[in-house]
């Protein structure tokens, strides 16, 4: 008799979508940083602010999507953030390069036309990124009329790469190549009037096809419950940063603080993303809006009587400046904790209204609880104010009997 042999399993089949294929890109990522340092180092743009928000953006960027690939690989917004990271830091590398081949007079070094052109890609990049907003968050199109929306983006964007690229080539075909220090391609060509509707077009087209992509997450969240309504809070949030660090960046006169800023609004929404579609603690959401809110109100409140103290004392009472400062900051501590808890209840009542009513639910049973002798209506109101509150699948009370 012959034993029956197993039956053998289906060869695995090998795609690129892989945690190792993620994890190849991010080092590639790493490479391209290290390049463009020290390109940036040779061409003298090595500059404090240009490092300090030129490496560690790009690094978070790539950082969520590795993570968010080698997770999910079937997600392709994993996918899109690295290789908006790669597709942004080769034309940077590549211009810094033609800057030190042309500009530099560096004429040793090959592939200078090749440099040229990939700095005129840089459009694919920004490009790529608001698809991010259209597939949030599971990476699928929610109806086939998206992708007649998809295919008119791309001709726009191949349009204004193809624009992009016309100096690069005109220059290399003519052997007048200009590139100033930072990179750029200098050369002018003669079709800038002949294409100047059509740019017009183009722009307009990608301007209102990413609104278009704003308007369909906002008509989601709209229609959206439960888990996805809290992705979408998530999502807004990320953005809400991002648009208000710009805002607050292009006011202040201090570059080195608009970096900062800069870089904390830029990197909000891939964070955000990131915990999404991993989803880490969806749901502190709620509270990390009302937190941000309250700290935000009270620190301006804050600062507005800190001054107000301060010009009282100095112009009005004539106090020496250190002590109408002494006094101004220990009276702004000493406001700040009643101050933070009168706006977190106002915030919470406003914005975060399910966590403000279960409080005040806690609070309605820790008031009946002083005056109840009856152990079965203290289990039973108990057992209702968890299921109000938490609202578990199933509760079960559980109580020691003493010996």
């Amino acid at each position: 008799m012959h034993e029956a042999q197993p039956a053998s399993r289906p060869p695995r089949a090998h795609t690129l979508a892989s945690p190792a294929t993620a994890t190849a890109l991010g080092v590639l990522v790493l490479v391209l940083l290290g390049t463009t340092a020290t390109l940036a180092a040779l061409i003298h743009q090595a500059t404090f602010l240009n490092l300090a928000t030129g490496i560690p953006i790009p690094l978070v960027y790539a950082t969520v999507g590795v993570v968010v690939a080698r997770h999910q690989p079937r997600n392709p917004v994993g996918w899109i953030l690295i290789l908006f990271v790669v597709l942004f830091l080769i034309p940077v590398d590549a211009g810094y390069y033609a800057a030190l081949r042309y500009h530099f007079a560096y004429h040793g070094l090959p592939l200078g036309p090749a440099a040229v052109v990939l700095t005129s890609l840089w459009p694919l990049a920004f490009a790529l990124f608001p698809l991010v907003i259209l597939l949030f968050p599971d990476g699928r199109l929610t109806s086939a009329r998206w992708r007649w929306v998809l295919r008119g983006y791309a001709v726009a964007v191949g349009y204004v790469v193809a624009v992009n690229l016309i100096p690069a080539l005109a220059g290399k075909v003519g052997h007048d190549i200009g590139v100033n220090s930072s990179g750029n391609v200098t050369y002018t060509y003669h079709l800038a009037p002949v294409l100047g509707a059509l740019n017009v077009v183009a722009y307009l087209s990608i301007g209102v096809i990413w609104l278009s992509f704003v308007g369909h997450q906002v008509l989601s969240w709209r229609r959206a419950s439960g888990e996805s309504r809290q992705q979408l809070k998530w999502l807004a949030c990320g953005g809400a940063i991002t648009l208000c660090a710009g805002l607050l960046g292009s006011a202040l006169t201090s570059a080195v603080a608009a970096s900062r800023l800069l870089e904390v609004g830029v990197t909000a929404m891939p964070i955000a993303i990131g915990v999404v579609i991993l989803k880490y603690r969806l749901y502190d959401i709620d509270r990390i809006i009302s937190r941000t809110l309250a700290y935000t109100i009270v620190t301006g409140l804050l600062v507005g009587v800190y001054a107000g103290l301060v010009l009282l004392a100095t112009q009005v009472l004539t106090i020496k400046s250190p002590v109408a400062v002494a006094v101004s900051t220990l009276a702004a501590a000493a406001l700040f904790s009643p101050l933070r808890r009168r706006v977190q209840r106002a915030v919470d009542r406003r914005f975060n209204r399910a966590r403000y009513n279960a409080d005040q639910t806690v609070a309605a049973f820790a008031v009946r609880l002083k005056d109840a002798v009856d152990l079965d209506t203290v289990q039973d109101d108990l057992a209702r104010v968890v299921q109000r509150v938490l609202e578990p699948a199933h509760l079960t009370l559980w109580i020691s009997e003493s010996r």
